[in-house]
């Protein structure tokens, strides 16, 4: 077939956000893409069982309301005041989309989140990034100058990093024109929110996940909280897109989870627990990391390649997450699994660095 190549000429070109592997070999230790390693509440199995199929010939509510009633009443704020979508990717794209128009750069840190550069390529959103500090934190003063919008997350992706609530709200304030988003999706494993802030400012996007604390990554459940006419404008913008993005039994399932505090309560205290037994064999092994408040540890070895431990992990079917960037080529991502799945990854590591020291001799 003969191609022609003039239509290329008017193709949106974007390089894609790459995610992490997902291994298919049945005895794997998935470490590499911070999923939950325990199962949804029982009261979203329940509530799959429960269903009424019979439905699915409909189409699904197009406000979404049962899970935002919930999350309303959870959050104790104002049904007006949240956005749902297809997984927090979609909230924040629709979130960029619909704030970020202008012709100044949006702000956002060197390290953090990989996807923020691929919204704004696709939407032709001008950007500039900001140099985190080198123990990987924001300087509040690099955001205080002219811009488009300013996203950043916190705890941060992928350093785990939590920033101050204070610094946060210097943020706020000083860009009454901008909306600024804080991409929350990993605050319930022992950060502060900075949701109350909502109710201070009007330019203020708190976006979460079910994906994470909520063991739902597979359903794909994200939302956003703000101030009602900030809410009003993402839905315009939707439903001039699809109406129709989420389907009823994510909706259903999304609420029982919200409903089963008790059961996320538990969960999330298990990984943070075993996330602080972590970072001592961590860092007995020779590792070093700035403080991790989410379901993850970014650490690199005082003596070992991060790219040779993460190919020699893979072999023994232990998955983590490498990234080959500048400033964190020599770092690993690992998620905190069960105490059983990061005791075998210690155990691979400990093996590792002893061939590691043969070899030497």
């Amino acid at each position: 077939m003969n191609k022609s190549l003039s239509w290329e000429n008017n193709v949106r070109k974007v390089i894609p956000y790459t995610p992490g592997e997902q291994p298919k070999n049945p005895d794997k230790i998935k470490l590499n893409t911070n999923e939950n390693p325990y199962p949804p509440s029982p009261k979203v199995l329940d509530a799959l069982k429960k269903f009424d199929y019979e439905a699915l010939k409909l189409y699904p509510d197009t406000n979404s309301t049962v899970l935002v009633n919930e999350l309303a009443e959870y959050y104790n704020i104002k049904p007006e005041q949240i956005f749902v979508g297809v997984g927090s990717d979609d909230v924040i794209s629709m979130a960029f989309l619909t704030f970020f128009n202008s012709d100044k750069p949006v702000l956002f840190p060197d390290i953090t989140y990989s996807f923020y550069d691929v919204w704004a390529d696709v939407y032709r959103i001008p950007y500039v990034t900001k140099p985190l500090t080198d123990d990987f934190r924001i300087n509040p003063d690099d955001y205080k100058i002219p811009n488009g919008g300013i996203i950043f997350p916190n705890p941060n992706a992928p350093t785990g990093v939590e920033e101050n609530i204070d610094m946060i709200e210097d943020i706020i304030k000083s860009n009454p024109a901008s909306i600024v988003m804080i991409d929350e999706a990993y605050v319930d494993f022992g950060a502060k929110s900075c949701l109350p802030l909502i109710e201070k400012y009007d330019n203020l996007l708190v976006i979460q996940t079910f994906s994470k604390s909520r063991s739902m990554a597979g359903i794909r459940i994200g939302y956003a909280m703000g101030n009602p006419e900030l809410i009003k404008y993402m839905n315009d913008v939707k439903f001039s897109i699809n109406s129709y993005t989420m389907n009823s039994i994510t909706q259903v399932c999304g609420a029982e989870a919200v409903k089963d505090v008790e059961y996320f309560k538990e969960t999330t205290a298990k990984i943070i627990d075993t996330r602080e037994y972590a970072k001592e064999n961590l860092r007995m092994m020779g590792f070093s990391f700035q403080d991790s408040m989410s379901n993850f540890i970014f650490a690199t070895h005082n003596k070992y390649k991060a790219c040779d431990i993460f190919e020699d992990l893979k072999k023994r079917n232990i998955f983590v997450r490498y990234f080959n960037k500048p400033r964190i080529d020599n770092y690993l991502r690992i998620t905190v699994g069960t105490p059983k799945e990061m005791d075998r990854l210690f155990s691979a590591l400990e093996d590792i660095f002893d061939s590691y020291e043969e070899n030497k001799s």
